[in-house]
């Protein structure tokens, strides 16, 4: 038998360029003093001057901002390009970016136009007998224009600015961390290999993290204000000097961690590996292989594409792992068929116990970063537990701990099995509750498992020193221990004990089944000539 790959072969051996970087930026603009309904109404009155406070003045306003797009876009030769409903946006919009990246200048590469959904601000009428007109202002979701500009930026490279052609003009930002950090490199003469959308080789891979970590809030915001003075806005410098301007926050983030590894087959190797070890050590929902090539029939387009699976890992397959934790997830794929690349993809702050507001950017990537750390590494314990026999006794047997008797965790039994079974779900590596966890023993179990059950558990788990307490919070976490421990029995019980007791049946190879046949004739051969006879 050939030789098993681990993770920790490939990631120790194979390793060419390790990066971490920010990746996909998006961020919401919003107008801080126009999100309630008493607040348009000072905006209409007290700043613009209007007697009434009444929503025509909306479609007045938008009517001018509509008009000045117009203007900008025909004065400055911009194409304007309006979306389809099943457009997807940035596969229209790429050559025009391309076109415009050939010139080496930062410029609009495109306008796009289309007609979708956005929080925006109505009105209902009331009649309060004074026979002049009196509006409420309250939100409310509406199909209203929207402007795509998309940009080509010297210091960003490909981006795009979204705004609502609607009070109170919601904006959407999106940028790139890998291409910032790109056009960084280069200028600072690092020489560097492209992946897609990373970096496949660099000359100096430490300088090159340097300028990854130095993307920050203060960077967003540079670009951000620098276009606002080039691209027609419905609100101006005199709104701006009233304090109606737009702030930024965090809408989804996704901070990266890229491995490169020296030779394709290699990681295709670590995949293999990775897929292998997770098809029933923490019992996966599911696990997908998805075809990326394109399969479409002849003559009208399916209005539904079709999905391909298979359960075999071939070429043009493209295989992702994925853990989900409330609104956010981490996932885990081949990019370019020569590096690993997780990703903490953010979709709400909250998530992580970080403010929205994007000053908050640097606090939420060093805790995405840490998470990408954390599921590397339990990847790695993983494949490489080892437990010697002082410390599988010490969780096996009833030991004492600081004066306290702590139970032990006796490796066979049913409810140990499930529970340290679930610990080895990866997203528990990033936390668990009582609630969370007492869920996936129940489904390992298969028969019922009480919330008192789960008390008594999580405690022989804290005084055996596998979980510990987050300050303040009711989410535990895996220790060190805590990983090798849960590893150690589910693998020993599901990949030694359950194949080695149904050794003499198929899928078990041939040679292992006739050698056990053997044995076992002999064995009772020596039974018979012995004369002990069989158990009634």
């Amino acid at each position: 038998m050939a030789d098993t790959v681990t993770v920790n072969d490939l990631l120790d051996g194979h390793a060419a360029l390790d990066i971490e970087c920010l990746d996909r930026i998006y961020l919401n603009g919003y107008v801080p003093n126009l999100q309630v309904g008493g607040q348009v109404v000072t905006f209409l009155t007290r700043h613009l001057g209007y007697p009434i406070p009444s929503p025509a003045v909306f479609a007045k306003l938008g009517a001018s901002f509509r008009a000045a797009v117009a203007t900008f876009a025909r004065e400055k030769q911009i194409p304007v390009v309006r979306f389809g409903k099943d457009d997807r946006k940035i596969d229209v919009m790429r050559r025009y970016v391309d076109k415009q990246a050939a010139t080496g200048e930062s410029g609009v590469a495109a306008i796009g136009v289309a007609q979708e959904f956005q929080n925006v601000f109505d009105a209902a009428q009331r009649d309060v007998g004074t026979g002049v007109p009196w509006f409420s202002f309250y939100k409310t979701d509406r199909r209203v224009s929207c402007f795509y500009f998309y940009l080509w930026d010297a210091d960003f490279g490909p981006a795009f600015i979204k705004v609502c052609a609607y009070f109170p003009y919601p904006i959407k930002v999106w940028v790139n961390g890998h291409e910032w950090a790109k056009r960084q490199a280069t200028r600072a003469g690092i020489g560097f290999t492209e992946l897609s959308n990373g970096f496949a080789a660099c000359e100096d891979p430490a300088g090159l993290q340097v300028i990854c970590d130095r993307l920050g809030p203060a960077q967003i915001e540079a670009f951000f204000e620098s276009w606002c003075t080039r691209l027609p806005l419905p609100l101006n410098g005199t709104d701006r000097a009233a304090g109606y301007w737009w702030e930024l926050s965090m809408r989804q983030i996704e901070i990266s961690k890229t491995i490169v590894f020296d030779a394709p087959r290699h990681a295709r190797a670590f995949f293999e590996a990775l897929v292998a070890d997770n098809l029933d050590v923490g019992r996966p929902d599911t696990v997908e292989l998805v075809f990326t090539g394109k399969h479409e029939r002849r003559g009208h387009p399916r209005k539904q594409p079709l999905t391909f699976k298979s359960k075999v890992v071939t070429r043009d397959t493209e295989v992702v792992v994925n853990a989900f934790y409330k609104h956010s997830r981490i996932k885990q794929y081949l990019k370019d068929g020569r590096a690993l690349r997780i990703e903490t993809v953010v979709n709400s702050p909250d998530d992580l116990r970080c403010h929205r507001r994007l000053q908050h950017l640097n606090e939420l990537q060093a805790k995405a970063r840490d998470v990408n750390a954390r599921l590397l590494d339990t990847e790695r314990v993983g494949q490489g537990c080892v437990l010697a026999s002082p410390a599988f006794e010490r969780v096996a047997l009833p030991s004492v701990i600081d004066g306290r008797r702590a139970p032990a965790l006796r490796f066979g039994d049913p409810r140990v099995m499930a529970l340290l079974g679930a610990l080895c779900v990866g997203l528990n590596a990033l936390g668990f509750t009582h609630r969370s966890l007492r869920a996936q023993v129940n489904r390992l179990l298969g028969s019922a498992y009480t919330a008192n059950q789960m008390s008594y558990d999580l405690g022989k788990l804290r005084l055996n020193g596998l979980i510990e307490r987050r300050e303040h919070t009711n989410t535990y976490t895996l220790t060190p221990d805590g990983q090798r421990v849960a590893i150690f029995y589910t693998k020993v019980h599901h990949r030694l004990l359950r194949p080695l007791l149904a050794a003499d049946q198929p899928p078990a190879p041939a040679e292992l089944r006739t050698a056990l046949a053997a044995i076992d004739q002999h064995v009772h051969g020596y039974i018979d000539h012995a004369r002990l006879g069989t158990a009634a």
